[in-house]
């Protein structure tokens, strides 16, 4: 695997239709099962210092717990107010029943 790619967790930690949150690299990061696909991105607001994984999980959507700005989990795009800043997302590839997160 070319680029900076990081085990993030197993395949099997991450539940359908729910988030988590993982330290990777020293990062965190938050992981989200949806429709079978898995999406990576910063676990931290970037409208507050709160945590992604504490959101509630709509389909591709997560709503940050503190103002309830949304979040599109496979591009990371802010989708309304208060939020102006989009989060980071990252690429995930998924080997061997792992999950892998490139922090490049």
């Amino acid at each position: 695997m070319s680029g900076n790619w990081i085990e993030a967790a197993s395949r099997d930690a991450i539940p359908e239709d729910d988030v988590i949150g993982v330290s990777v690299g020293g990062r965190d990061i938050a992981l989200y099962g949806v429709q079978g696909e898995i999406f990576a991105t910063d676990n931290v607001c970037t409208h507050g210092n709160a945590r992604l994984c504490d959101g509630f999980l709509d389909g591709h959507e997560i709503e940050c717990p503190l103002h309830q700005g949304k979040f599109d989990v496979r591009t990371g795009a802010a989708l309304c107010a208060p939020l102006t800043e989009p989060v980071r997302a990252y690429p995930i590839r998924i080997e061997g029943g792992k999950v892998y997160v490139d922090l490049a």
